[in-house]
């Protein structure tokens, strides 16, 4: 079987009045980038790339530099053709766009690696725990009034996270980093008066703060019961990360902005996570995301994939966590304690929700893995060519 054909798809798609924000920007689209692998045996394999800022530039990687190696090569190698795409463009593409553009293809590969053998993804990482999977609901962004009057919309924000739980959440994931911490605190507040005081509350800065401020904000979520603070400080300040750890009780997460099994070596090995959170559409696909669990395993990190972007992402963090080991093993695992979860983003998102013939929905608490060959899913071919721009 050699690949015959690679194209690459930018999607983009308004959502109007729906826009929100994080601590960083505004988000009023949705963006990223699919590419289909073709074969010459009939076989298609999707992946996802591009999802973090322009796709644009992925997929000037995939069209001019990735599709003239791959062409003619057997796409079921994919530890051998990963070595190979990253050896090609190691001297200019060690982060970002070329590691994007890898985690497209590899994980098109491993789609169509699946379906040639008639087995899912999961069943090539090396068998299901589980075919649902715990989610937690990511939501309670800031919308523009956060901005001129927070205080008014913290009622707003209350009945948004009541609703979570009202629809089956079991676990609540929130933003904060663009307010002063006083304010963020309020809004902390706010959320954890509407869910409750058992309910787990996981905190997400999107690398707001520096060290100083992350470590106040940190003893402000203690008291309002957080487990988790996601993305404290700048990626690249791992001395902030070592130092948050050994100050604050909650867990300090973060990789999503981390690429490779050499990113996350840094990153684990240096002791700066008590949770890894790479993104398998970012940092590598599939067949770095196994050395990415291996190392973190060794080290005794439990990893959480980080989810963004279309139905294939959420597809293929799937897969991945339905393959993943509790850690450490018992006999009873438990979400978040040592059974995995995913992401759910709740956020208005056309991509994930209309891309699909298939629907992921929560089912007490839990979202169900795909059980097709390869990736398990179909791409409505309607709705791609209204949301692909050319």
């Amino acid at each position: 079987m050699k690949i015959e054909r690679i194209t690459s798809f930018v999607l983009r798609v308004g959502l109007n009045d729906n826009t929100f924000y994080s601590s960083q920007c505004a988000f009023p689209q949705r963006n990223s980038l699919l590419v289909r692998v073709e074969t010459d045996s009939g076989l298609v394999g999707w992946g996802e790339g591009g999802q973090y800022g322009p796709p644009e530039p992925v997929a000037a990687v995939v069209d001019s530099v990735l599709t003239p190696i791959l062409l003619g090569r057997d796409p079921m190698h994919v530890g051998r053709l990963w070595e190979e795409l990253y050896a090609a463009t190691r001297d200019f593409g060690r982060a970002g766009a070329y590691i994007e553009a890898i985690s497209a293809v590899d994980i098109a590969c491993w789609d169509i690696r699946g379906q040639a053998l008639g087995v899912p993804v999961h069943a090539l990482l090396g068998g299901a725990f589980r075919d649902t999977v715990a989610a937690y609901a990511t939501g309670c962004y800031y919308r523009e009034s956060d901005m001129t009057d927070h205080k008014a919309r913290l009622p707003a924000l209350a009945e948004e996270a009541g609703k979570y739980m009202a629809q089956g959440f079991g676990i609540l994931k929130m933003k904060v980093g663009l307010l002063p911490v006083a304010q963020d605190l309020e809004r902390v507040a706010a959320v954890r008066s509407a869910i409750g005081d058992d309910t787990p509350l996981l905190v997400d800065c999107n690398h707001a703060y520096d060290c100083h401020t992350a470590l106040r904000m940190g003893r402000g979520l203690e008291h309002y019961g957080a487990l988790w603070m996601e993305e404290p400080v700048p990626p690249e300040d791992h001395a902030g990360y070592r130092r948050l750890r050994a100050a604050l009780e909650l867990a300090v997460t973060g990789g999503e902005c981390e690429y490779t099994r050499y990113g996350f070596r840094d990153l684990i090995g240096t002791s700066c996570v008590d949770v890894a959170q790479p993104d398998i559409c970012v940092a590598g696909g599939f067949s770095e995301w196994l050395k990415i669990q291996a190392l973190a395993s060794a080290f005794a990190v439990p990893t959480v994939p980080h989810v963004w972007g279309s139905g294939v992402a959420l597809a293929a963090a799937l897969h991945a966590l339905a393959a993943l080991p509790p850690l450490p093993h018992t006999a009873k695992p438990v979400p978040l304690q040592n059974e995995p979860i995913i992401e759910f983003d709740r956020n208005h998102n056309p991509l994930r929700d209309d891309l699909l013939e298939q629907t992921f929905t929560l089912e007490d608490g839990r979202v169900r893995v795909p059980q097709g060959a390869g990736l398990g899913i179909t791409l409505d071919e309607t709705v791609l060519e209204k949301f692909a721009v050319h």
